[in-house]
């Protein structure tokens, strides 16, 4: 694999980077991408979710890589592997890679949280 670049540093704020809508969600589930996603040389992501009430992701997914949460604002449950757990303003979550999950954000505000996962990191597989 050829050496990359490193990337330019950079400093944000929230209210700088536009949320994206997640498709097919009329914009209940929106996320902020704090680095350009398509940008190989970036080896971490730091995002902020957010859930309208009533948004969810309404089945178990799972991820290659570990990632940590920290929620901002509101109250969901949470599915951590096979259990619902309560999660609130303060909380912080560190899940293991391939950890079923899935969230219902229940009201009565939004619910919001810092995403952070290391990306472009996996080692080329060869046969």
């Amino acid at each position: 694999m050829p050496a990359l670049d490193l990337p330019e540093a950079f400093v944000t704020h929230e209210r700088d980077v536009e949320a994206g809508a997640m498709p097919d969600t009329d914009g209940v589930w929106r996320t902020q991408h704090f680095a350009d996603p398509t940008d190989v040389r970036h080896d971490m992501h730091v995002n902020i979710v957010t859930f309208e009430p009533g948004g969810a992701i309404p089945f178990p997914e799972t991820h290659v890589m570990e990632h940590g949460l920290y929620v901002l604002e509101g109250k969901a449950m949470y599915l951590l592997n096979s259990d619902w757990v309560e999660v609130q303003a303060g909380d912080f979550m560190w899940l293991r890679a391939f950890c079923p999950q899935a969230r219902y954000a229940g009201g009565p505000g939004r619910f919001r949280y810092l995403l952070y996962k290391d990306v472009n990191r996996h080692a080329a597989l060869t046969l």
